[in-house]
């Protein structure tokens, strides 16, 4: 039973291609009488001829990675790829450190826990990445006696 033009006709009509048209296996002798478009019109309306859906792709699996990356899962060396400097470039890495330390100097000067001088040095002493963070620096100002009074 050759349904081509049957097939290629209602394919028009539902304007889709020749894959997604679905015909029903129970009405076939009605299909092979439907010679024009009216006829395949009149089945389509009667649910005999009908549109597959398009197949979609799933975001599934992705999005449930992304949670678990977002937990901090599959974060490993084995599902790493590129060097370290371009997960995290070295610039934004060192502009990250640099700006609270220089921050908690500017905020020591204003409050005049140190005077300017000693602000001076230990702003060089940071530019030359001497504090590995804000706590380092603390330490350093405490261990040095470098405030004017008790922080």
């Amino acid at each position: 039973m050759n349904l081509s033009a049957q097939k290629r006709m209602a394919a028009e009509i539902l304007k889709c291609g020749e894959n997604r048209v679905w015909f029903d296996d129970y009405f076939m002798e009605d299909i092979k009488m439907a010679i024009t478009r009216e006829d395949i019109r009149s089945l389509i309306k009667d649910g005999i001829i009908k549109k597959k859906y398009k197949k979609g792709i799933s975001n599934y699996r992705k999005n449930l990675n992304h949670e678990r990356k977002k937990k901090g899962r599959a974060r490993g060396y084995g599902s790493r790829k590129g060097k370290k400097g371009a997960r995290a470039p070295k610039k934004r890495l060192w502009i990250k450190k640099i700006r609270p330390i220089r921050n908690k100097l500017k905020v020591m000067r204003d409050r005049k826990v140190i005077t300017k001088s000693t602000y001076r040095d230990l702003y060089k002493k940071a530019k030359g990445n001497m504090f590995s963070d804000v706590a380092h620096l603390e330490r350093y100002i405490r261990d040095k006696n470098l405030t004017k009074r008790g922080i």
